[in-house]
C-alpha cells in the first residue's frame, strides 16, 4: 500500500532543498532530490521495495510539477515569441518534461530503495 504521506513529505524536503541549494549552491541540487527521495523511502519503510516504490512516486511527483512549470513558461514565451516561441512552447516543453520526469524516477527509486531499507 502506497504512503502518501511519506511521497508528500519527500516531494516537500526536496522542494526546500532544492531551494536552499539555489540560496547556497554548496548542496547542490542533485543532492537536494536525492536527500527527498531518501526522506520518501525512509519514511515509509517496509524494506527495499517499499522504499524504492516511494522514493519512485515522490521523483515522479517532482517531475510532473517541474514539467508543469515548464508548460507554463513556454505557454508564455509562445504568447510572446511569434512562431519560433510557439513551437518551443509546445512540442519542446512535452519532451522536456518527459525526459525530466524519467530521470527524477531513476535515481529516486534507488534513494527511496536504500532509505527503505535503513527505515526498518
Amino acid at each position: 500500500m502506497t504512503d502518501w504521506r511519506a511521497v508528500g513529505y519527500g516531494f516537500v524536503v526536496m522542494l526546500v532543498a532544492g531551494l536552499l541549494a539555489t540560496v547556497a549552491p554548496g548542496l547542490g541540487h542533485a543532492a537536494a532530490g536525492l536527500i527527498g527521495r531518501f526522506v520518501a523511502g525512509y519514511l515509509a519503510g517496509g524494506g527495499l521495495l517499499s522504499g524504492f516504490w516511494h522514493g519512485l512516486l515522490a521523483g515522479s511527483v517532482s517531475g510532473i510539477v517541474v514539467t508543469l512549470l515548464l508548460a507554463a513558461f513556454g505557454s508564455l514565451l509562445g504568447l510572446l515569441g511569434g512562431p519560433i516561441g510557439s513551437l518551443f512552447g509546445g512540442a519542446g516543453v512535452f519532451v522536456v518534461g518527459l525526459f525530466l520526469t524519467l530521470l527524477f524516477a531513476i535515481d529516486s527509486a534507488l534513494a527511496g530503495a536504500i532509505g527503505g531499507v535503513l527505515g526498518d
